[in-house]
């Protein structure tokens, strides 16, 4: 008898099991969806600073799953290809063509390798060349480009170093470059083949406060380390256009190579020991080396330790400098920042950063330029009058705009900008900058007048301007703004000041976006210059709309709104309603209730949204806003659910009111923190029929020390960390709800284990949830198999919850 019981229990088990697994080959989504997802990517366009010819970049529309499965190794942060030496995440460029601007003719690029696999694409200082890689089976070569013949030439061969990045750096003479190499002699790796280990993996710490993000890919063993370490090292060649290469610098751990604008020297950044296990590469200990152009050491300008222990706080920094970098407008002058407060955003101090500026050969101190009230943001520069300056304090979302007098020693800056970050409405925009003689971008300049160009949001829609400030009275004078009502107009860069000529970019609703000048001093005249065609005419005709609404609290809410082409907006039959949204934080009601949404920007279709299911007889309402709003003392998550089910309710009495839906038929889906959101949802709302919450994090108490814009860590509020939690909630989430996740996710917080465990909760406490582990993808995911799946997956589950 015990024998049949067990027989029968094991077989139940087993039936159970099966029923829970589902064997599926990859599928493709219906033929509505599929003529969408599966177009041809219209090229990138590059252009160089005289606007003289542009390159057009062309690559798949999709990787495929063949691309992510390649060897790779997580060391450090970083996702490496040790047999080809580049980042195993990289997007490959297949083709070049070069255009002339005033001429329509493109130009297919010779010499091409077969096959191409083309990164790392950087333009020499005089833009008459390009340098770029091209992956090979075995490694990485380096090829040159010449603009004015159109023709490709292999530099190297398949020995470059690119798993750090670009491994090429372009020297001032246009001849020669810095290049990246592997070692002669290199240290041999590791294998994941299972060894017996010596001894335990073993941490420690000293008392010290550490409270670092969930970090992927980090270090864990000694194998990790000397894999790190083989992987990293190059050898660092200066080699001509002709192919004459010389040894620079002998092997080391590069990270970072910068030439001075005047061409003599050279920054160079290595990563040192001890390494990490708590955190990623750029927290290392590094040690950053002045060069003269023939590879003599000048001075050791900076050496920075590990970097385990922050003070808590998205505003605290490093001590010691930081953000050490060449000054544009000077021949070889270093500017870098040093913390006033220890990097402590927690005590109470007058001025937070000081900005010093240091002039080679470095034989002289460094001279204080300007101390900063809040947390250094960064520094245009200009010429020996002019630099502008920003600052900004995330705890109050507030920014400070500077003017700096670079000639004078520590001078106290004059403000001229004081704003809220997130007032999008009253952004005075941003300086535009020309490229000067050495190759780099200064401000532009003319008889003490600067120029910024702006988004230009309101609550009348979206016009784009440009203003003229003067740099001694600060007053402004509108020199364009655009007046588009059907169109959407972004505002490039100003290409000449005197002739009023400005780049831009024109859409619509259904018109790709394509590059014009306009000239503003001539009646706004516009000369064309790309012709790319739509390739989404299926969904020329849906009606779209930027439909605006209020929450219960009278925070102004928004939404792009698209009905189905041909929909009968007098009869109006109830459809089912798609709701794609992510949570945004804000300190401040006004800031909140703002929109930056565009009816007249190109519906651009992607796994992103939901607009596929336009043309399902769906209603969607796109980037549906959903502000989280703490202000004063009031942390926004401390009432993060009541905010976030106000949210949805306004969203859709929105469209309900509009007569277009059925309520009891409204799906809810979002990425990332989108798909917390869908879960918090579904769980303490019934708002929903069903929900899908792609690649999100649903246990808190796995982000410690902090997650999105929430800078508390678990045991400073626990029960904000619980409340917010659907995993700590799953016994009330019993709406139909898609899990879906890549199973090699990297971005912090969102391990692929957040979607497992959330679902063995689910299926545990009897909700009705499916998962759908897609394969080798990251948080982003890229491979035309998973994305049509994922499609399929999501077509499926609207019809099962809210057709049928």
């Amino acid at each position: 008898m015990k024998k049949t019981i067990l027989i029968l229990i094991t077989c139940l088990s087993i039936s159970l099991l099966v029923k829970a697994q589902e064997n599926l080959t990859f599928q493709k989504p219906s033929a509505e969806i599929l003529a969408l997802a599966d177009y041809k990517r219209a090229p990138t366009v590059t252009m160089d600073s005289k606007k003289e010819y542009m390159l057009l970049s062309y690559r798949d529309t999709y990787k495929s799953l063949n691309d992510l499965y390649q060897e790779e190794m997580r060391l450090g942060g970083l996702r490496i290809n040790p047999i080809t030496n580049i980042s195993s995440t990289i997007t490959y460029i297949n083709n070049f063509k070069i255009r002339k601007i005033s001429s329509q003719d493109e130009i297919q690029v010779s010499g091409l390798p077969e096959n191409p696999r083309i990164g790392n694409v950087l333009m020499s200082p005089n833009e008459r060349k390009i340098a770029f890689t091209h992956t090979t089976n075995i490694g990485v070569e380096v090829w040159i480009l010449d603009v004015e013949t159109a023709k490709a030439t292999r530099l190297t061969e398949a020995i470059v170093n690119a798993n750090m990045g670009n491994p090429v750096c372009w020297l001032n003479d246009n001849e020669n470059l810095l290049v990246r190499l592997l070692p002669k002699s290199r240290i041999a790796l590791i294998g994941t083949k299972k060894e017996l280990p010596l001894g335990p993996t073993v941490s420690s710490s000293d008392g010290s406060i550490s409270q670092n993000p969930t970090f992927q890919d980090l270090l864990k063993n000694k194998s990790d380390e000397q894999n790190f370490e083989s992987l990293i090292t190059s050898e660092l060649y200066k080699i001509s256009i002709t192919g004459k290469a010389e040894l620079f610098k002998p092997s080391a751990l590069y990270s970072g190579v910068s030439v001075s604008p005047d061409g003599n020297y050279v920054l160079i950044t290595t990563i040192k020991k001890p390494f990490s296990y708590l955190v990623p590469y750029y927290r290392f200990p590094q040690t950053s080396i002045v060069y003269d152009i023939k590879g003599n050491e000048i001075k050791v300008v900076n050496e920075v330790p590990l970097t385990e222990n922050l003070p808590k706080g998205f505003d605290s920094a490093p001590i010691g400098k930081r953000n050490m970098g060449w000054r544009d407008d000077k021949p070889a002058t270093l500017y870098y920042v040093v913390a006033l407060d220890e990097g402590d955003k927690a005590k109470k101090v007058e001025l937070r950063d000081e900005v010093f500026l240091w002039n080679a050969p470095f034989t002289s101190d460094a001279i204080s330029l300007f101390k900063t009230q809040q947390r250094f943001a960064g520094i245009i520069w200009g010429n020996d009058k002019f630099a502008v300056g920003y600052d900004q304090w995330y705890d109050t979302r507030n920014m400070k705009t500077y003017l700096i007098d670079p000639s004078i020693s520590n001078e106290k800056p004059k403000i001229i900008y004081d704003r809220n970050f997130q007032d999008i409405y009253s952004d005075p925009g941003n300086f535009e900058t020309k490229k000067n003689q050495s190759g780099r971008y200064v401000l532009i300049i003319e008889k003490d007048n600067a120029y910024l160009i702006g988004d230009g949001y309101s609550k009348e829609g979206q016009f784009p301007f440009i203003d003229e400030i003067n740099l001694i009275s600060l007053k402004t004078k509108r020199l364009y703004q655009s007046e588009y009502k059907d169109k959407k107009e972004d505002l490039l860069s100003v290409e000449n000041v005197k002739n009023g000529e400005v780049l831009v970019l024109i859409q619509s609703s259904n018109e790709f976006p394509n590059y014009f000048f306009r000239n503003i001093r001539n009646k706004g005249k516009l000369t064309q210059i790309t012709y790319f065609e739509n390739p989404f005419e299926s969904i020329n005709n849906v009606y779209k709309k930027v439909i605006k609404y209020k929450r219960k609290d009278g925070i102004e809410l928004s939404g792009t709104l698209y009905l189905p082409a041909g929909y009968d907006t007098v009869a109006k039959q109830k459809l089912p309603l798609l709701i794609w949204a992510y949570p945004l934080e804000y300190k401040d009601k006004n800031s909140a209730g703002q929109s930056d949404l565009n009816p007249n920007e190109f519906t651009y279709p992607s796994y992103g949204s939901f607009i596929y299911w336009v043309t399902k007889g769906y209603v969607v309402l796109d980037n549906a806003s959903f502000p989280i709003i703490g202000e004063g003392t009031t942390e926004p998550n401390d009432n993060f659910i009541e905010q976030l089910v106000s949210n949805a309710e306004a969203a859709i009495d929105a469209v309900d009111k509009l007569g277009y839906i059925n309520p009891k038929k409204v799906a809810v889906g979002g990425h990332s923190y989108g798909a917390f959101m869908t879960a918090n949802l579904l769980t303490h709302s019934k708002l929903f029929a069903c929900g899908i919450a792609r690649s999100g994090a649903y246990n808190r108490t796995l982000t410690p020390f902090g997650f999105q814009s929430e800078q508390r860590n678990y045991w400073d509020a626990p029960d904000v960390y619980n409340a917010m939690s659907p995993f700590m909630n799953a016994e009330k989430m019993k709406t139909p709800l898609l899990l879906v996740h890549g199973d090699a996710d990297n971005n912090p917080g969102t391990f692929t284990l957040q979607t497992e465990r959330y679902f063995q909760a689910l299926k545990g406490l009897g909700a009705p949830v499916r998962m759908v582990l897609l394969p080798k993808e990251s948080h982003g995911y890229v491979a035309k198999e998973n994305i049509l799946h994922l499609l399929w997956e999501q077509d499926q589950f609207f019809e099962k919850y809210l057709k049928k």
